[in-house]
C-alpha cells in the first residue's frame, strides 16, 4: 500500500492548460474517484500518475517517493484501461501471466500467481479461452487479473466499466468494491459516472475545467457542495438552483417570499441577488406557499420526478411517491424543507455560502 500526493500540479499542452494548481492527498489503502465531465482533466491526472504523461510543473509522489521523472515500469503501479487492452492471440491465463513473464518471474511462481488471481476473480473455467470468446464483463475481470498479479502499491483504473451495459456495470461495481476490501490497496478510479463514484469511493475529487472543485466524502459532496458546479453535477436529478434576491429573512423568487434562516449563512451575506439551491427530494408538493404548475410527471417505478413551473417561467424538479396522483397542468402550492436550503453567490465562482463549510469552499475558475 502507498499514499499518493499531487502538489501544485500543472499540465500544459502547447498553449492549452489541462490542469492548474492541482493538490490531492490520497491516503494509503484509500479508494478515490476522480469525477467530472469530459475534458475536466481527470484522465490527464491518471496518466500522470501512471507515468504516461509528465507534469509541466508541481510534484507527484507515490509512497513518499517523488516520481515526476520515473518511468511507468518503475513506479510500482498497475493500470486497468477502458478498452481492457488484452492480447487477442493469448489465452486468458497467458494474458494474466504476461506482466510476470516480462519481468522474468519463474514459471512455477507465475502459475501460482495466475491461479490466485483467477480464483479471486472467478476466472478458473476461462483460463484456456481467448478474449474474443469472453463477454465484456469477463474481459474486464481478465484485465483486473493482469493488474492483480503484479501486486502493485497502487491500482489506477481508467473508466473500466464504461463499455458495459447497465446491469453488468452494477455487478462489476460490487465486484470492485469487494476486491478493494479484500486487497486493501490504494485505488484511483477515473469516471464521469457519478453513481460509480458515489457508491464505490471513500472520497471523491470533483473536477471541472482543469481544476479541483471539491475533494471529500460522497456524503459531503452531495449534502455540502462547495459551489454551483458541484451542486449541479452531483445528484440525479441535480440540485434546483433558483436566482432571486435576499431581503431580510426571506428569499424572493417569482414575486414570492421564501423564509430563510440567515443564521445558517455567512455573516457578510448582506442583501442582493443570490442563488437558492434545494435538492428535488426536499421540494414538497402541496406543502408550501409558492404557486406552481405541473409540466411533466416521470414515473420511474419507485418514485415520480415532477417538473414544476413557477409563475415567472422558472422550472424546478421535485421527487415524490410513485403512488401519488399528479396531473400535467395541475396547479399546486410547493414549499422547501428549511434545513435543506443552500445559498450560492451569484458570481461565476458560485461559491456556497452556508456556514457549515464556508471556510473550505473551493472556488471555480472565473471565465
Amino acid at each position: 500500500m502507498a499514499d499518493v500526493t499531487l502538489r501544485n500540479v500543472r499540465k500544459q499542452f502547447g498553449t492549452f492548460v489541462a490542469l492548474e494548481k492541482l493538490d490531492i492527498d490520497i491516503r494509503s489503502g484509500e479508494f478515490v474517484a476522480l469525477l467530472g465531465p469530459s475534458g475536466c482533466g481527470k484522465s490527464t491526472t491518471l496518466r500522470m500518475l501512471a507515468g504516461l504523461e509528465f507534469p509541466t510543473s508541481g510534484e507527484i509522489s507515490i509512497g513518499g517517493r517523488v516520481v515526476n521523472d520515473v518511468a511507468p515500469g518503475k513506479r510500482d503501479i498497475a493500470m486497468v484501461f477502458q478498452s481492457y487492452a488484452l492480447y487477442p492471440h493469448m489465452t486468458v491465463g497467458e494474458n494474466i501471466e504476461y506482466p510476470l513473464k516480462k519481468r522474468g518471474v519463474k514459471a512455477t511462481e507465475r502459475k501460482a500467481a495466475v491461479l490466485r488471481a483467477a480464483e479471486m476473480l472467478q476466472l478458473e473455467p476461462l483460463l484456456d479461452r481467448k478474449p474474443k470468446q469472453l463477454s465484456g464483463g469477463q474481459q474486464q475481470r481478465v484485465a483486473l487479473g493482469r493488474a492483480l498479479v503484479r501486486d502493485p502499491q497502487v491500482f489506477l483504473l481508467d473508466e473500466p466499466l464504461s463499455n458495459l451495459d447497465a446491469k453488468l456495470r452494477s455487478y462489476m461495481r460490487a465486484e470492485l468494491i469487494e476486491l478493494h476490501r479484500r486487497l486493501g490497496k490504494t485505488m484511483v478510479y477515473v469516471t464521469h459516472d457519478q453513481l460509480e463514484a458515489m457508491t464505490m469511493a471513500s472520497r471523491i475529487a470533483v473536477m471541472f475545467d482543469g481544476r479541483l472543485q471539491q475533494f471529500d466524502t460522497p456524503a459531503a459532496v452531495y449534502n455540502r457542495p462547495a459551489n454551483r458546479f458541484v451542486a449541479s453535477f452531483i445528484g440525479t436529478p441535480s440540485m434546483n438552483q433558483l436566482e432571486g434576491a435576499v431581503d431580510g429573512s426571506t428569499f424572493r423568487v417569482a414575486g414570492h417570499a421564501i423564509p430563510i434562516d440567515r443564521s445558517r449563512f455567512v455573516h457578510a451575506l448582506g442583501s442582493g441577488t443570490f442563488v437558492l439551491g434545494v435538492r428535488p427530494e426536499f421540494v414538497t408538493i402541496g406543502g408550501g406557499d409558492l404557486p406552481a404548475r405541473i409540466r411533466l410527471v416521470e414515473n420511474t417505478g419507485h418514485e415520480q420526478i415532477v417538473t414544476l413551473e413557477l409563475t415567472d417561467g422558472t422550472r424546478l424538479l421535485a421527487r415524490t411517491d410513485a403512488a401519488r396522483r399528479l396531473d400535467v397542468g395541475q396547479s399546486v402550492q410547493i414549499g422547501f424543507h428549511p434545513d435543506a436550503l443552500h445559498l450560492f453567490a451569484p458570481e461565476e465562482t458560485g461559491r456556497r455560502l452556508n456556514k457549515d463549510d464556508a471556510a473550505s469552499v473551493i472556488p471555480m475558475r472565473s471565465r
